[in-house]
């Protein structure tokens, strides 16, 4: 993970995304980059549009004064000032760089601009093809020590696998991989065992620490959320999107509810068609 971009509004909310991509950029010695989108709506002033830059300029600098000392001095930390739709933008500027991730905040408003975090974290999500961490202001950000591992019967469920084990590896993270379901049909149940272990096999591999759980309930994104109040844990990590008819994770649904309920940091991660199937990746068909 060479870079993190941190969508900033000034709000305190939003400073809650900034917090936990300074975390992050130490464990993985990241350059950290805050992006601030002026509003490029019809009828803004010249005049206006320049004193919110200059304005945006002068909170930036604040932020680098206060944070910079918590971040490893091999971290370059940096801001930009763009125009445009935020979403686009921010997913754009992640796009320009290999191996970057997205932290921002789910909730936050600020009287600065028209940037508000709470109605953009999802379209974000949704925008950019690579990793996306949420987080709301609800969770004390601190080191990752419990990450949830949901699975389903899709074959893109198991494209977590390898980031998650990249965040529990710099973390030393316990992965708590659950196997979640509405149903209660045998061969559901079965092929969810079956994803597990090898799932567990790859973890073996990798020297990382897990439990198993099976979760059965109606409502699958609450069975997540309440597992993880529960162990306390510090990420939920999924995926975006399911393809599969069969799969319970109804297309944008469970993302969609989780972006929106969970109190814990969601990882969300975009389906590229790479399955891992006992710890060795293939081209999903």
């Amino acid at each position: 993970m060479k870079r993190i971009i941190v969508p900033i509004d000034f709000s305190p909310e939003s400073i809650k995304g900034l917090e936990l991509a300074i975390i992050y950029a130490n464990k993985f010695n990241s350059d950290l980059q805050m992006v601030f989108v002026q509003s490029s709506k019809p009828g803004k002033f010249h005049i206006e549009l320049e004193n919110q830059y200059n304005s945006a300029m002068e909170e930036f600098e604040q932020l680098l004064r206060k944070y910079k000392k918590e971040l490893h001095k091999n971290c370059k930390f940096a801001y930009i000032i763009k125009s445009g739709k935020v979403h686009e933008e921010v997913a754009n500027q992640a796009a320009a760089f290999d191996d970057s991730m997205i932290i921002c905040s789910t909730n936050g408003e600020s009287g600065f601009s028209d940037f508000v975090m709470g109605s953009n974290a999802y379209r974000i999500v949704q925008e950019t093809d690579g990793p996306v961490i949420t987080v709301t202001s609800e969770k004390y950000i601190g080191n990752v020590e419990r990450i949830v591992l949901p699975l389903d019967i899709s074959k893109e469920t198991r494209e977590k696998v390898p980031i998650v084990a990249t965040i529990a590896k710099a973390f030393n993270s316990e992965v708590h991989i659950i196997k979640v379901t509405s149903s209660t049909n045998d061969g559901i149940h079965n092929k969810l065992r079956m994803y597990a272990t090898q799932v567990k096999k790859y973890f073996d591999e990798q020297g990382i620490k897990y439990q198993s759980s099976l979760l059965v309930g109606d409502n699958i994104t609450e069975s997540t959320i309440e597992y993880a109040k529960t162990i306390d844990a510090d990420l939920i990590a999924i995926m975006t999107e399911q393809t599969t008819a069969l799969s319970n994770f109804l297309l944008g649904s469970y993302a969609y509810q989780m972006l929106n309920t969970s109190p814990i940091p969601v990882l969300s991660i975009t389906p590229k068609g790479l399955y891992f199937t006992f710890g060795m990746r293939t081209t999903g068909g």
